[in-house]
Order: structure tokens, then sequence, then C-alpha cells
């Protein structure tokens, strides 16, 4: 009987010691990811996505492990954000313009105001999203943010030089560049990148406001023969946003891993931008294509003509009580002194 007493007693002290047991079990705990990306499998910029992950998966020794679905396989760009929003995708990036008027303080990123390279657009669009914290991405976890690299404007056939030139040509262009094209006197058509090799080729568009940067990937150093470059380009921003119940689910700890990992990103994403807008130039030029400048009274034309972009963001942005006028000029001083 004593035997038997002296059992119950361990048993009853295990059994009061057991709860530190599950305490360390569940530091242990798996956060599963699914990252919603619009870039094909082949891109680089999947690469540099997938180095992110495994940074992540690293450094938090295993706790937090993302799966990329590459290719708009999970979610079209143009719902990624509302799905992250949803948790159909836990971890989404698309471009803002996308979804016009979905971040309408953001806009003020892709004005023409006539960036140097794709590492400015991105170190602006960072430093703005501190500066201001636009609301419009208050649903989610902004992991960072990005731009393309300045985009100008690409032809099948035409060799544009000048303002008439471009006087009723069907160019691909979305979000904010719609009102560019417009104000050009082209005539803009909204598509997909996907979609805009296959509509020059058959000539639904005569051209298309891309960057060089995927006039390699996505083939159309095969089609365009003309690019126009000018002053007042513009950029396009990208976003990289985490659902919040998710973020909320990460360790205090390993979410002050994942902010460093995306401190340290920001200036990776803008080195790899011009690192491959470079190569989209070089490949674009090898394959025959032509970069027309425009003469300085014709470049003149063209940043005055696009002004009124300025004025009618802000004010759109006043009409929505909005820092339209602060934001521009926040950005216009920051690219006057990077």
């Amino acid at each position: 009987m004593k035997k038997l007493l002296g059992c119950a007693f361990l048993l009853f002290v295990s059994t009061l010691l057991a709860p530190s047991v599950p305490e360390s079990n569940a530091q242990q705990k798996v956060v599963s990811l699914r990252y919603s990306n619009f870039f094909e499998t082949m891109n680089p910029q999947i690469g540099i996505a997938e180095q992110w992950c495994r940074e992540i998966e690293k450094r938090t020794s295993g706790r937090v492990k993302i799966t990329i679905y590459p290719g708009a396989t999970l979610t079209p760009p143009t719902q990624t954000y509302d799905s992250v929003v949803k948790g159909i995708a836990d971890i989404g990036l698309s471009l803002a313009s996308f979804t016009k008027g979905r971040f309408p303080l953001t806009e003020v990123i892709d004005l023409p105001v006539g960036y140097k390279a794709a590492s400015q657009g991105n170190n602006l669009v960072n430093a703005f999203y501190q500066k201001f914290k636009p609301k419009e991405f208050d649903e989610t976890k902004v992991m960072y943010m990005q731009t393309t690299p300045p985009l100008i404007l690409f032809f099948k056939k035409n060799a544009v030089s000048k303002l008439e030139d471009l006087k009723g040509l069907k160019i691909r262009g979305t979000g904010t560049s719609v009102r560019l094209i417009q104000l050009l006197g082209g005539a803009p058509v909204g598509l997909p990148i996907g979609e805009c090799y296959d509509a020059l080729a058959r000539g639904v568009v005569d051209g298309a406001n891309l960057a060089f940067e995927p006039l390699k990937p996505y083939r159309f150093a095969e089609i365009v023969n003309y690019g126009t470059v000018y002053s007042a380009t513009h950029v396009s921003a990208i976003y990289v946003v985490m659902n919040k119940q998710k973020w909320g689910s990460i360790s205090p700890e390993d979410q002050k891993t994942i902010e460093a990992i995306n401190h340290e990103w920001i200036p990776k994403q803008a080195k790899l931008w011009d690192e491959v807008d470079k190569d989209g130039k070089d490949f674009y030029l090898q394959k025959g294509g032509k970069v027309i400048q425009l003469s300085p009274e014709e470049d003149a034309r063209w940043t005055k003509t696009l002004a009124p972009m300025l004025d009618e963001y802000v004010a759109a942005m006043k009409a929505k009580g909005l820092p339209g006028d602060e934001a521009r000029q926040f950005c216009a001083d920051y690219l006057k002194s990077h």
C-alpha cells in the first residue's frame, strides 16, 4: 500500500510539472505561409523572393516556412491584396497600379517625375512608406516595398521621336500610365503583361509602356523594334504584404527577425532591379532594337505635357482628405537629394 501511495504521489507531481513541456514545444510551433507572386518561375524576381523565404526559415530555425506560388497560380495580381486580407494567400506581391484607386496616396510613386534608375525608385518608395504609413495598407502587415525600373515607350513599327508620332497609337498601359498615354496623345489599352506579347504580335496594340527589364523574360525584344526614352519617366510601386492574423500567429521574437530581414532585403531588391533592367536593355540592343532619344526641345515638350498629372494627383488627394501635396513634395525632395 505504501508503494502504491508513493507511485500515486510521484504521478501527481509529474502531472503538476507537465505543463512546462508543452510550453517548450509550443515555442517550436511551425507557421506555414503561402506566398502569391505573379512573376513567372524563371524570372529573377522569383529567385530573390525564394531567397527571402529561405532566409526567414533559416533565421527562425524552421519555425516560419513559406511556399511561393509563382505565375499568379494562387491569386490573380489584380486580386492579390484583397486575397491576403481575406487569408486566401498569406503573403502577396503585386503592383499597386493593378488596382487603380485602391492605394491612392501611394500613387504619388507612379507619377512621371523623372526616375534615373530602379534603385532610386526602390529606395524612395520605402522611405515614403516609413514617412507616411498610408492607411490604405492598414488591413495587412507590410513587409517591404519596391518599384519597377523606369518605364518608357516601346513600339513594334513606329519610330516615335515627337508627340505628333503618338497620335492615335494603341499603347498597352495599366494604372497611372493610362493617364500618361492619354496626355501624350495615344490610346491606352489595359492588358496584363502576360497578354502583351500576343497583342503586339497580332496588332491589337502598337506599343507598350514598359521598362527594359521585361524585354528578356517576356520575349518582347523579339517583337518591339523601337524604344523612346524621355526625361519624365515613371515607375510602378510594388508591395509585399502579409495577412495580419498570420503575422499575429508568429512569435514576437520571430517577428523581430523577419523585420530585420525585410530591412536587409530593400537594398538587395533595389540592386537586382538595376541589374535585370541593364540585362534587358543589353538583350534588346543585341536583338537589334533601337533606342530613340528625344531632342532637348522635344523632351521639354513631353515633360510639360505630362505635368498636369502632378496637379491632378494633389487635387484628387485633397478631395479625399489625404496629404497629397506633402507626399508629392517629399518625393520631389528625395529624388533631388538622391
